[in-house]
């Protein structure tokens, strides 16, 4: 087994320009035309370069910092070392349903936080994974610091979402390192009002509806069929709960939905059609840092770009998103547990290895282009079974 480190977070040209004439004129200065031209090339530059340094500071500007980190009270995990050019890379990723009236002093976010997904980044950069956390997990809390003030105690058993809506993020992150002991490098809050932005900005996004939804609960109606959701309908897309799939599965049949929303998101934002597209990637960016919150380490858009950047780079078949092995919780039906399988799930991430295939076997893969466009890998009459019950086209 190695040791454990803590680890440190990561940051034509002519030759003279003159014109050539063996005329009998005596002026041999520059032409006039080419002088004209040449101001003017620098002046659009000039301009462009001051675009560039705008927007930078209006993109970066859009972020909210927050200072979570700080407030874990309980012991943190230290980093495992491991062989790669660079170090693994953990960022749990929150949609929270509101940010009016953020506590400053706390840096927490106010609000729910019904999604929690671990993002893992190889230290070769070669394979991501994306884990789904239920809302309706439950598992040990450990002490925290309150919205209101003061300490919330730790709890033996509570429902995940818990942690989010008494101590926000700081209390969240250290709810998951206990679950997991991996150490949480970034952590990263998602506005859902904010991801309706993002979807919009995209130009939309592709998914497939089996059947129509009418959910007079949450008052979500969706029609059938394989076509591209704008925010509204994407928003409505990833919250609804009831009234989709062959049966109501609730918070899992919602999370899968999540993860399989996110992959082909991730596939369009991605695509040439948005990087190429200098008007709709400014959108994006704009939508997208307007809804973000993160620690001091991904305030700096830099860094966020080096991350995007290294997920491009990591190939879209290789990053693949799944849940945490989880089952019934014996003493209420309506809630989760975790199975055993779950520690080596954890296990295999913090020693940055490929996960094994028991893992992947149900992950979606943000290559697999447009869903129910019948051009994934084919489907075993099990998994479309899964597929339909959980509100999934095959």
């Amino acid at each position: 087994m190695s040791s454990r480190t803590r680890r440190r977070l990561p940051t034509y040209s002519s030759q003279d320009g003159s014109v050539a004439y063996q005329g009998k004129h005596r002026n041999t200065g520059k032409h006039p035309v080419i002088r004209a031209v040449a101001i003017s090339t620098a002046l659009v530059l000039a301009v462009l370069a001051g675009t560039v340094v705008l927007t930078y500071r209006h993109l970066e500007g859009n972020i909210t910092e927050s200072q979570a980190f700080d407030n874990i009270l309980s012991e943190r995990p230290e980093q495992e070392e491991v062989e790669g050019p660079k170090e693994p890379l953990n960022v749990l990723v929150l949609g929270s349903d509101s940010r009016q009236g953020q506590t400053d002093v706390l840096g927490q976010t106010p609000g729910l936080s019904d999604t929690t997904i671990l993002l893992h980044l190889s230290a070769d950069r070669s394979r991501a994974y994306g884990v789904s956390i239920p809302r309706d997990l439950m598992v040990p809390r450990p002490a925290c610091k309150a919205r209101a003030g003061g300490t919330v105690p730790a709890q033996q058993i509570v429902q995940w979402n818990d942690a989010f809506a008494v101590g926000g993020e700081a209390c969240t992150v250290a709810q998951f390192e206990k679950m997991s002991d991996l150490r949480v490098d970034h952590f990263v809050i998602v506005n859902f009002n904010g991801f309706e932005s993002m979807v919009d900005a995209l130009g939309g996004v592709p998914i497939c509806v089996p059947t129509d939804v009418n959910d007079p609960i949450g008052k979500i109606y969706l029609s059938a069929g394989t076509y591209t959701m704008d925010g509204k309908q994407a928003l409505d897309y990833v919250r609804v709960r009831h009234s989709i799939g062959s049966q109501d599965t609730g918070d899992i049949g919602r999370m899968k939905r999540q993860q399989t929303f996110m992959a082909s998101m991730v596939n369009k934002a991605l695509s040439s059609s948005t990087l190429f597209n200098p008007v709709r990637l400014g959108r994006f960016l704009n939508a997208a840092t307007e809804s973000l919150t993160t620690d001091p380490g991904l305030r700096n858009l830099n860094s966020l770009y080096s991350l995007a950047q290294e997920m491009k780079g990591i190939g879209l078949d290789k990053v693949q998103f799944l849940s945490v092995p989880f089952g019934p919780y014996a003493p209420d039906p309506n809630r989760l547990g975790l199975l055993p399988t779950a520690d080596r799930l954890w296990d295999e991430i913090r020693e940055d290895q490929a996960l094994s295939p028991e893992f992947l076997k149900k992950a979606t893969k943000a290559s697999e282009g447009k869903p129910g466009d019948g051009k994934g890998e084919p489907k075993t009459e099990a998994e479309k079974e899964e597929a339909a019950l959980n509100g999934l086209c095959a």
